[in-house]
């Protein structure tokens, strides 16, 4: 399996930071709180989505792609009502 170029890496991470700027932009004097949380919920279901989908759907595949256990994976897929 191969493994995305350091560009698209930096390509992600350059998503996330210029979200982040413009989500501290936007609060408007309001004091941020729950960031950790809140970027992982946004990630995490499209994320999913898009490795579900280039798995076929396969459970397995995607764990694996994701690197993480099959099950871990499963509740993941529960929690954000992807099953």
């Amino acid at each position: 399996m191969s493994r995305a170029s350091p560009a698209s890496r930096s390509e992600i991470s350059e998503c996330v930071r210029r979200s982040l700027d413009r989500y501290f932009k936007d609060l408007d004097g309001e004091k941020p709180c729950a960031i950790y949380d809140m970027v992982l919920n946004n990630i995490e279901r499209p994320m999913l989505e898009v490795v579900m989908r280039e798995a076929d759907g396969n459970q397995t595949v995607a764990a694996e792609m994701l690197g993480i256990n099959r099950n871990t994976l499963r509740r993941k897929l529960v929690e954000h009502k992807l099953l």
